[in-house]
């Protein structure tokens, strides 16, 4: 059997991804292909990965213009002809379920949400600081993305959803049903610490739909400290509403970050995911996280066991609910076995009997993802030593 794992791009490290990555171990012989893979924002596990991509590959600038190349992403994802493939597995928030397959192939798209951009426009240049010209012009351009999108929604044969959430948006926007299957979690990465630091932690991307100022500003008026792991376009903007108890640290290191994990008091999650994967990897080391209570956090937070929500995506709210977590308790044990329970052995587990009930089963890869899992742990040990 022919298999294809076709990804959006490479262009930044985040849970969309590692889905990527773990699709890939669940067929290890498939070819894996991408409209665009930059080197330093590839999985190290795909870093010797012989990656496919669309001729947007060689435009130039691509590593820090990406972003506004969003019109021709469309083009490239046709211009890719897979319909040499019994299977393709595609993972996208955007472009990658519009490629073209053939008839007998099956297209399976996981989907990590509806192109957020093209049908959230309005919740996201509210935030954005936009010129005048860009306001007038984006909205037409927004339109045909719209369009694109639809006839795009069309050509996988299944849907897969992240969450319950995206689910209901896939519903809503394409008119499609979904399965739900959790991302994978690499629960193993992460170790409770028998220290505890005084911080409060953000590990995300920073661009204005994740509500970071929430947390920076929450954080500012209770003169609690905060650390903020990542980088993004919005970085600036946060740093101008900080007070001297944030601290912004960049992107780190995987063992700098597992460690910052292990020891925070908690994980501040203020905007609506698709998913919520952060909050799973901290309580895989023991540490809750408070979120906002909607969209994937749901699925992934118990109230009052792993987590604890606030109700209004306001400063003064979450400040509020800061300070209620702060008379709490919370089990580390607990906390983990919540975790495990999205591990990717589930995943791969709930991934193979989909595409067997589809009529296209694939082969237990676990000796191809043990050996990976062996060399990712040889190479974090030499980073170590």
């Amino acid at each position: 059997m022919k298999i294809a794992v076709l990804h959006d791009y490479f262009t930044q490290l985040g849970g969309a991804e590692r889905v990527a990555e773990e699709l890939y171990r669940l067929t290890p012989e498939a070819d894996l292909i991408s409209l665009v893979a930059l080197a330093n924002k590839t999985p190290a596990s795909l870093s010797h990965a012989d990656i496919r991509t669309s001729w947007m590959q060689k435009m130039p600038g691509m590593e820090k213009y990406f972003r506004f190349y969003f019109l021709l992403y469309p083009f490239a994802a046709r211009s890719l002809n897979l319909s040499g493939y019994d299977l393709v597995l595609s993972s996208s928030s955007g472009y990658a379920k519009g490629v073209r397959t053939g008839r007998d192939t099956l297209h399976v798209c996981y989907c990590h949400t509806p192109m957020r951009w093209a049908w959230s426009f309005d919740e996201y240049s509210a935030r954005e600081r936009m010129g005048i010209g860009q306001k007038i012009i984006l909205p037409a351009f927004i339109a045909m993305l719209r369009n694109w999108d639809e006839f795009a929604s069309c050509q996988p044969d299944h849907f897969i959803a992240n969450s319950r959430a995206v689910a209901a948006r896939i519903a809503r926007v394409y008119g499609r049903a979904a399965e739900v299957i959790h991302p994978p979690v690499d629960v193993d990465r992460f170790r409770p610490s028998k220290e505890k630091g005084d911080y409060y932690l953000v590990l995300s991307r920073l661009v204005s739909y994740k509500r970071l100022d929430l947390a920076v500003q929450a954080c500012t008026l209770l003169k609690r400290k905060l650390i903020v792991i990542g980088e993004g376009t919005c970085l600036r903007q946060l740093k101008e509403l900080a007070g001297p108890t944030v601290h912004f640290v960049g992107r780190l290191p995987d063992l700098d970050v597992e460690k910052l994990v292990a020891r925070c008091r908690a994980l501040i999650f203020p905007g609506e995911e698709d998913f919520g994967l952060a909050p799973l990897e901290v309580a895989a080391a023991g540490r809750p996280c408070i979120a906002y209570r909607a969209g994937g956090a749901l699925e992934t937070i118990v109230d009052g066991v792993t987590g604890m929500f606030f109700e209004k995506q306001t400063a003064e709210d979450l400040a509020d609910c800061i300070e209620h977590f702060e008379t709490c308790d919370w089990s580390p044990l607990a906390l983990q076995s919540h975790a495990a329970s999205f591990r990717r052995e589930v995943f791969q587990d709930r991934m193979r009997r989909f595409l067997e009930r589809a009529g296209c089963p694939v082969p237990d890869a676990s000796e191809h993802v043990n050996g990976l899992n062996v060399a990712l742990d040889s190479e974090k040990d030499q980073i170590c030593a």
